[in-house]
């Protein structure tokens, strides 16, 4: 189907719609120890921009263990990150609102994540922000995960948006490099730092609970 040109904006979700990277790292702290990986800070920096599959494949290299396929240790770090998203405090504060506000100035909303499809509901449900989606995708799709741009033309393509048409809200280096290789305008998400900048974005978002920026209008 043709794409044709309207107007778009594209969240990514860990860090954007919930506080969730503290999630990860307890999961696949707690998952990965108990397989006999001695998880380092260093190494946590470096796999935090990865998919899980990623993430479960650097490990066993580093660590490999005996008697347990990659993909079910990868269903359990997931399961794990469900379970704390759905029972823990982590909605970023005014989001919400924020899309609402973004709905009612007729834009299409997207959500596109490296984090595995299964836990998309479970963040949305737990914002309450399911219905004010019009598409979701994760990058478990893509033969590439971020900062690939492949998950953001897959946004925009279902969409019917043009990439130039959409904005992207971003919390990552990995994401925001994603986004403009897509040829879109990224908005870094800083989540009440104001001492955070990235030099690729575009503009600079600090909190959703501010009004709706101009470049909204």
């Amino acid at each position: 189907m043709e794409i044709k040109p309207a107007k778009a904006v594209i969240f990514d979700m860990d860090g954007v719609l919930i506080d969730s990277e503290k999630f990860w790292k307890q999961a696949e702290s707690e998952v990965f120890s108990s397989l006999g990986v001695k998880i380092t800070d260093e190494f946590t920096q470096f796999t935090q921009s990865m998919t899980t599959a990623e993430v479960t494949e650097f490990w066993y290299k580093k660590y490999p263990w005996d008697n347990i396929a990659l993909d079910i240790v990868e269903q359990q770090v997931i399961s794990r990150v469900i379970e704390l998203i759905a029972t823990e405090d982590c909605t970023i504060a005014g989001i919400k609102k924020f899309i609402e506000d973004l709905k009612s100035k007729q834009y299409k909303i997207g959500l596109a994540t490296n984090s595995p499809y299964r836990i998309i509901q479970t963040v949305l449900d737990k914002a309450e922000i399911a219905h004010l989606f019009d598409h979701i995708t994760s990058a478990e799709f893509e033969e590439h995960g971020k900062p690939h741009p492949a998950v953001y033309c897959t946004s925009a393509k279902n969409l019917k948006v043009d990439p130039q048409h959409c904005f992207v809200i971003e919390d990552s280096q990995s994401g925001i490099l994603a986004a403009k290789n897509a040829g879109m305008t990224v908005i870094a998400f800083t989540n009440q730092n104001s001492k955070i900048y990235f030099d690729l974005a575009d503009h600079r978002i600090i909190s959703f609970e501010d009004p709706l920026p101009a470049l909204f209008s």
